[in-house]
């Protein structure tokens, strides 16, 4: 499990190698996190559940990609952790459960604000393993 960020000039690319497509989007979460703020710094003290759906993974993970910065930044909450899982029936659905705690603007170290995420050059290969690629407009 791995992310990068790769180099653009405004906006943030994030490349994700995993073993499959739950570490994939716990990966992509992390990397949303810790582009927001510093992960690391923030304790499990309040949950904080939430949903999001797609009727495809690309989708979905445009979903998922809107709802972390929703939380940490519109509500507020600074997520440690994440558990979740993926159904698929007619489409897909990731039912979450975030951990962590109100959002300190010092304590967590916030770094930038997320816009939104795009479509633009997203790429999701599910196949031994999983790829992800995909923009965030900052």
């Amino acid at each position: 499990m791995s992310y990068k960020f790769l180099d653009h000039s405004t906006d943030a690319i994030i490349e994700i190698n995993a073993k499959d497509l739950k570490e994939a989007f716990s990966t992509a979460a992390d990397a949303v996190i810790n582009l927001t703020l510093d992960q690391d710094k923030v304790e499990e003290i309040e949950t904080k559940e939430f949903v999001s759906q797609g009727k495809d993974l690309y989708y979905l993970l445009f979903s998922w990609l809107e709802e972390i910065p929703f939380i940490l930044i519109t509500e507020g909450f600074a997520i440690k952790r994440l558990e979740f899982d993926i159904e698929k029936n007619e489409t897909y659905k990731i039912q979450a459960k975030a951990f962590g705690e109100n959002l300190d603007l010092k304590k967590h170290n916030f770094k930038v604000e997320i816009k939104a995420p795009t479509f633009y050059e997203m790429i999701i290969k599910n196949e031994d393993t999983v790829y992800m690629k995909f923009l965030l407009d900052l």
